[in-house]
């Protein structure tokens, strides 16, 4: 298996990179540290900043990774926000306010920024769905509890890890293995 390093302080965003990437060979080193991040809602130059931040601290290859909701009720916001949004609202603010009425739909939507010691990659994956009108199954990993994807019943937390096969993480994740087979460039 070839290790790569994954810097995250989420223990669960941790754990679904080292499943996913453990089917491509991939075997995750996973490196927790407080970095300041940037806080704008244009996530190609978060993930940047974030991505050469790390780099800087650990002087080695390494991924990491921004996830974020782009609710269609706000034009696309949070975004990059989405972590601070969170903190703020919780789970059942969330779904009263966006999970409600007309205009549910929401995209969830991956970065990863991998620096391989020359050049910093990007790469994403997206899926979209709507708000659940109130939070159902497990609310430990942030706003799983709210988000259903498109063709299903059931919330990402209610899924456990079947949601590894259909999520944003899992796309982003499949088009970096794609660039670290040199199948394709970033």
């Amino acid at each position: 298996m070839t290790p790569i390093r994954f810097l995250s302080r989420n223990e669960h965003k941790t754990a679904e990179a080292a499943r996913i990437l453990a089917g491509a060979d991939v075997k995750v080193v996973p490196i927790h540290f407080p970095l300041t991040e940037l806080q704008t809602d244009d996530v190609a130059a978060l993930v940047r900043d974030k991505t050469l931040k790390a780099f800087y601290k650990v002087g080695r290859p390494l991924f990491v990774e921004q996830t974020g909701l782009f609710l269609d009720r706000l034009e696309g916001l949070p975004g990059g926000l989405t972590q601070v949004f969170w903190d703020a609202l919780g789970p059942d603010r969330v779904s009263s306010l966006f999970g409600q009425g007309e205009g549910t739909g929401v995209i969830a939507r991956t970065r990863i920024g991998f620096c391989d010691g020359r050049t910093i990659h990007q790469f994403e994956g997206e899926i979209r769905g709507r708000i659940a009108a109130e939070p159902r199954g497990d609310r430990a990993f942030q706003w799983d509890c709210v988000f259903i994807p498109d063709g299903f019943e059931q919330t990402f937390s209610e899924m456990g890890e079947n949601k590894d096969e259909i999520s944003m993480r899992r796309r982003a994740l499949d088009a970096f293995v794609q660039f670290l087979k040199g199948g394709t460039r970033a």
